[in-house]
């Protein structure tokens, strides 16, 4: 194969931190690999006449806390000629979003690799779903009634609570069957009954064994988990919650809910995927943006992006 034309769309570049920021050890190690490397961010794409394009920059990356990045000119180009579009635009998960993968559904059709499959990313929901695995999953309900969301928190006794839509933690709530903020905390998820919320069993093992974070390659499971460990004043296992990094290998219980859920992943496109752990099950599954690269590369001298474009040249050798 001649040299492998990336895409990467992203947040701002200059933004992120470089030691820990999981986009760039992937673009590292797709250097390393001897591919050419552009970038865009959201605002940088769009169709024209059912075309998909892009403002993109020639980029370099440097695995260097203080210059990790250069850019070239920008110039409008058709995506669908690129090998590759590596989406990593963080979430929320908003219009704005969807209407983005709209447009890598549409370069995917030219001729691009989009990884993760847009289509994947629009119908997924990073907490919904679970729902498809059940079987891997503690008790869940998904729902607008707060009433419903009180009979299951009296049902389990204590229960974690938060929005659809959320990441690093935020407006994470656990309660306990007669809390006092019950009702007010269904009532700020819910926004009076309006959206959809989520109510999950809660799950005692996270205090002693972490929230942990199996990342998938094409379907099969990195050997070590990312063990995200609540600080003692906090219940979220968010590293930008305050949540300490540990790492672990994988267990029988982790392999097999990996077995379970990987090949529907590989099957659908979702080439990069971070399933959380808290004991024996799954509370969401991540597809749209996941981190913990370098945490697990520096725990265990592993290179994690380098298997990333390893699996990502595999796929392309087949098409």
């Amino acid at each position: 194969m001649s040299q492998v034309r990336l895409v990467v769309v992203m947040d701002p570049i200059e933004a992120i931190n470089p030691a820990k920021d999981s986009t760039l050890a992937i673009l590292l190690a797709a250097k390393q690999s001897g591919w050419q490397l552009h970038y865009a961010e959201l605002g940088d794409l769009w169709l024209r006449d059912g075309v998909a394009w892009g403002h993109l920059a020639p980029l370099e990356v440097f695995d260097d806390l203080r210059t990790w990045f250069t850019l070239g000119t920008r110039a409008a180009a058709k995506l669908g000629e690129f090998d590759v579009i590596l989406m990593r635009k963080d979430p929320p998960f908003d219009t704005e979003y969807i209407y983005s993968t709209y447009i890598l559904d549409r370069a995917k059709l030219q001729g691009a690799l989009v990884v993760n499959d847009p289509r994947g990313l629009r119908d997924m929901n990073e907490k919904v779903y679970t729902a498809w695995f059940p079987e891997c999953c503690a008790p869940t309900l998904i729902t607008r009634d707060m009433h419903a969301m009180a009979a299951f928190l009296h049902e389990h006794g204590k229960a974690v609570c938060k929005p659809l839509h959320g990441m690093g933690g935020r407006s994470i709530f656990v309660l306990e069957e007669g809390d006092k903020n019950r009702n007010v905390v269904f009532e700020t998820l819910t926004d009076y009954g309006r959206h959809y919320a989520i109510v999950q069993r809660y799950l005692p093992e996270i205090v002693t064994g972490g929230d942990n974070r199996v990342i998938l390659i094409d379907g099969e499971p990195v050997p070590f988990a990312l063990q995200r460990m609540p600080d003692a004043a906090d219940h979220r296992g968010n590293l930008a919650a305050g949540a300490t990094a540990q790492s672990r290998p994988l267990n029988d219980r982790d392999r097999w809910l990996c077995s379970v859920i990987g090949p529907q992943l590989k099957a659908a496109g979702m080439v990069f995927v971070g399933l959380d752990v808290i004991g024996d099950y799954v509370t969401e599954i991540n597809v749209t943006s996941p981190t913990g690269i370098r945490e697990l590369n520096k725990k265990h001298d592993v290179d994690i992006g380098g298997k990333l474009i390893k699996a990502i040249a595999g796929i392309l050798d087949t098409r």
